[in-house]
């Protein structure tokens, strides 16, 4: 599941010059992302009010049609049907992870690990549960939907820093959504190419794998500085079961939806079989709603004003100014990366970054003689790359919300999507791997 932008019936305005039209993207990073760095304080400039702000000049920007026919196609982007899943997913993983906190499943399943990880692994080893989980469910924000809590819960006892541990589950959430045979990415960039996916899987693979080596010996290295308190506490083995239930149903492939309601009504039933009484319930999923609220806010914002940056021209525009300079097999490869990295950046969404320039990518890997499996491997990876590390993307979100700390917080402290992205770039310079470059 993703933070997906789709296209829409109504035609790109013609009068807006394509940087320009790209211009509200840029201001929000300077609002945002620069000012915070600047200012070195992530709270000063919150993202809500950094989306406002050039939400309201994408909107000013505009020059076709009235002020009510602007804000009637930034509303276009904000009520996509894609962006209100998104919402619908934000109040049930609110409501989830707040009544299983009140019921203490966090709490009885932070203890499980602690008594079944030794201290030095445990950071490799939520990392490795983050791999596989996503790898089995093909969505990167289920696994975080699913592991955030417990990896909050574990930082809390063990005096880890909690953008850290929040960061650790970004990270390999993003190494099954790269690879994953059921990842909307992989299917995506799979069709759009012409390829089998067990055959870019093949190559994917190639290219990550040193990647999740390294970032899987970084955290063994960090664990063995790590100490975890006696585990003194009986384990409640019931209070683990809601926990089960969700990654359970979720590598079983049940809809995200469906996963986080099962995990709501165990909560409950559980909850009140343990003591936790109805109403406590009640206004724990309450307050776990209202929590994702500021989440909510800046999903709808980000999709209007994206909406904007894709109706002025803005995409089209980045795209045909991309593959104007492309020379040889290896500039050609370089151009596939760029040209999906910035749709991604400009859609805040690795599967319609995909499709917007999958068959553009097409085009260059038939002109420029390229294997599709590579060219599918290129689209997935660098889409991941992007959408792991911008602070605006659905699972930068869910997870800074869950774990209640700032999104650049957590980008300072990713180590995967970043290595991933070397290794991907690696791999373009190098004409790695040699059977399918």
């Amino acid at each position: 599941m993703h933070f997906r932008m789709a296209h829409h019936p109504s035609s790109p305005s013609k009068s807006t010059s394509g940087w320009l039209a790209l211009s509200p993207l840029a201001v929000f990073l300077c609002l945002y992302l620069v000012s915070s760095l600047l200012l070195n304080d992530f709270y000063k400039v919150p993202i809500t009010v950094a989306f406002l702000f050039s939400s309201c000049y994408a909107i000013a920007l505009t020059r076709e049609g009235s002020i009510e026919q602007r804000i009637r196609q930034f509303s276009i982007g904000a009520s996509d049907k894609n962006i209100l899943l998104m919402v619908w997913i934000f109040i049930l993983a609110g409501a989830f992870a707040q009544s299983a906190k009140a019921m203490g499943a966090i709490d009885a399943t932070v203890n499980l690990t602690l008594c079944i990880l030794p201290d030095n692994l445990l950071l490799a080893g939520i990392f490795l549960a983050s791999c596989f989980i996503s790898v089995s469910i093909g969505t990167s924000v289920g696994t975080i939907v699913a592991l955030t809590p417990v990896a909050v819960g574990l930082a809390e006892k063990t005096g880890i820093a909690l953008p850290f541990m929040a960061a650790v589950v970004v990270g390999g959430s993003f190494f099954g959504d790269n690879l994953s045979f059921i990842s909307d990415t992989t299917i995506a960039a799979t069709k759009t190419q012409g390829c089998l996916m067990r055959d870019k899987f093949r190559a994917n693979f190639q290219i990550v794998l040193p990647a999740a080596l390294i970032v899987l010996g970084i955290y063994v290295v960090q664990g063995l500085r790590l100490t975890a308190p006696a585990q003194t506490q009986p384990i409640e083995w019931m209070k683990v079961v809601p926990y089960l239930i969700v990654l359970g149903t979720a590598i079983a492939g049940l809809n995200v939806m469906m996963v986080l309601l099962l995990g709501i009504l165990s909560t409950g039933l559980i909850g009140l079989f343990t003591g936790l009484p109805l109403f406590d319930w009640f206004g724990a999923m309450g307050s776990g709603i209202t929590g994702m609220g500021e989440l909510i806010i800046i999903t709808l914002l980000a999709g209007g004003m994206l909406e904007i940056i894709r109706y002025n021209g803005g995409i089209d525009f980045i795209i045909s100014r991309l593959t104007r300079h492309v020379h040889g097999k290896r500039g050609a490869e370089l151009s596939i990366a760029a040209l999906v990295s910035i749709a991604n950046l400009c859609t805040a969404n690795n599967t319609i970054a995909i499709l917007t320039t999958g068959p553009i990518a097409r085009g260059i890997t038939m002109k420029y003689h390229l294997d599709p499996r590579k060219s599918a491997s290129i689209l997935d990876t660098f889409s991941c790359l992007i959408q792991g590390i911008i602070p605006y993307g659905a699972q930068m979100l869910m997870a800074a919300g869950l774990a209640e700390v700032s999104p650049l917080d957590i980008i300072g402290n990713l180590y995967y999507p970043f290595c991933m992205g070397l290794c991907a770039l690696t791999a373009i310079l190098l004409r790695y791997p040699k059977r399918y470059s």
